[in-house]
């Protein structure tokens, strides 16, 4: 009997000399409204998010992440499920980044690619060592 396994997502940190080309690769023309709706929703999730400087990564499956630099665990709150527990800068950004392209892919619905890069991120996120807390949030 043969199983399909699936295999294990990675991420790989951006060099910064790749950065300027992550996101339009990643989000075409709505880049700007992904990378303010990013920061936006890292402020709401996060009350003592006050900015900073952010990680890019590339997944081995081919969906991508923003995180906050640093070793920072920030408070994130969800009100609309009540969800409230630390989280790395990681696992944040995780979380974060997969609120703010929720929100691309009802913004534009005719663009697969916001879609497909939720369940990419999604896909690595269950496999992330803080996957029961992001879950939790997104939920």
């Amino acid at each position: 009997m043969e199983y399909d396994i699936e295999p294990i997502v990675t991420a790989t940190r951006v060099p910064e000399a790749e950065r300027l080309d992550f996101l339009p690769r990643h989000f075409g023309q709505h880049l700007m409204v992904f990378e303010q709706t990013l920061y936006t929703q890292m402020g709401r999730l996060c009350a003592g998010y006050s900015g900073g400087y952010w990680e890019f990564y590339d997944l081995s499956n081919g969906g991508c992440y923003l995180a906050p630099n640093g070793t920072t665990v920030y408070r994130v709150r969800v009100s609309s499920n009540y969800f409230e527990g630390d989280l790395s800068a990681d696992a944040a950004g995780i979380t974060a980044s997969l609120y703010a392209i929720n929100s691309l892919s009802f913004r534009y619905p005719q663009v697969r690619r916001h879609v497909d890069r939720y369940h990419q991120l999604r896909d690595f996120a269950c496999g992330h060592a803080e996957a029961p807390q992001i879950l939790a949030a997104i939920d």
